[in-house]
């Protein structure tokens, strides 16, 4: 008699997709609550976005303060234009939106209005990469590579909540328009145990590594250490560089790990092949004459499939048994 399987239906769960793992300790919306202890401090702290609070997480901060919480309703380039007037007039604005529809629907007034003016608008773009599973309407799988064209952006791609609680405070600190890859929702803890503290344009490393050096951002850096730790049992020893800042990249730390003889160097992104933080790196390393034996685990350049996250982060190469299969393919 055939035995029923216990293993859960997978879902789509678009909206409130989870990266974390089954038993991982997690953190329950780490920018909102960043945001609110932030703007206990500041009062220029405004927050804005365009009907999208409750999946960005902005929601909790709209409930502590709502005399400086604007909704402005399906209109992203208005979102994008009034967070301009914001801080022309001196506020801070938090702006929040999904990443696809900060960067493909308002990236003339993020380029003309905000970013031509230097202005100080920090935009947190959540569902960054294939973490949503509703297919290219909603898979912002270029949106680095759309935002780093862009003069004087910085790009942040945080790994886990403990970054995004960090990076908050920095970015508002920052003089300048700053581009935030957003995990909402209960969002996993990992960077804890390294004794880590966020500094915009800084690498981490995190592990050390006499084989296989990993560059990652974003959650990549956690399938990075999930991957350095299985490896371990196989006597493969990985390096794991974790760079939350895609522009400016920390160019002296890239540097002087890849310079390491004897490892293969792999960048790791949740990204398109195309302008990320591979051919960032890629570009960086032939620049400066450092020539390694390079590789890289990105997501392609093509239009994803819809689907459970689970089956697409393997069918795309960034889960990590096929980040393990990779890189022991090409150890050889």
């Amino acid at each position: 008699m055939a035995q029923t399987s216990t293993k859960p239906r997978l879902t789509t769960s678009a909206m409130i997709a989870s990266i974390a793992d089954e038993g991982q300790e997690t953190r329950s919306a780490p920018f909102g609550h960043a945001l609110v202890e932030l703007a206990r401090q500041r009062q220029d702290i405004v927050g804005m976005t365009a009907d999208l609070a409750k999946y960005t997480d902005l929601h909790i901060f709209a409930q502590a303060y709502p005399d400086r919480f604007f909704q402005m309703g399906m209109a992203e380039q208005l979102l994008m234009g009034a967070a301009g007037g914001m801080a022309k007039e001196g506020f801070v604005p938090f702006v929040t939106t999904y990443a696809v529809f900060a960067t493909r629907r308002a990236y003339d007034f993020i380029h003309q209005v905000i970013a031509e003016e230097h202005l100080n608008v920090k935009i947190a773009a959540a569902l960054p990469g294939l973490t949503t599973g509703y297919g290219p309407s909603h898979q912002a799988t270029e949106d680095v590579a759309i935002m780093r064209g862009i003069p004087g952006m910085t790009i942040i791609d945080p790994c886990d909540a403990l970054d995004i609680e960090q990076a908050v405070p920095a970015i508002a600190a920052h003089n300048g328009p700053v581009y935030m890859r957003l995990l909402r929702g209960k969002v996993p803890v990992v960077l804890d145990k390294y004794d880590y503290q966020f500094e915009i344009g800084k690498a981490r490393l995190l592990e050390e590594g006499q084989d296989v050096l990993l560059i990652a951002s974003g959650i990549m850096t956690m399938r990075a250490l999930a991957v350095a730790e299985q490896l371990r049992r196989d006597n493969i020893s990985v390096a794991v560089l974790h760079s939350p800042t895609i522009k400016p990249l920390d160019e002296t730390t890239i540097l002087a790990q890849a310079a390491k003889p004897g490892r293969l160097v792999m960048t790791v992104e949740n990204h398109t092949a195309v302008g990320g933080l591979s051919e960032a790196v890629a570009t960086l390393l032939l620049r400066n004459g450092v020539h390694v034996d390079f590789d890289a685990i990105t997501l392609p350049d093509a239009f994803l499939d819809a689907g459970a996250l689970p089956t697409l982060h393997d069918r795309y190469g960034i889960s990590t048994a096929a980040m393990i299969a990779r890189i022991k393919a090409r150890l050889g």
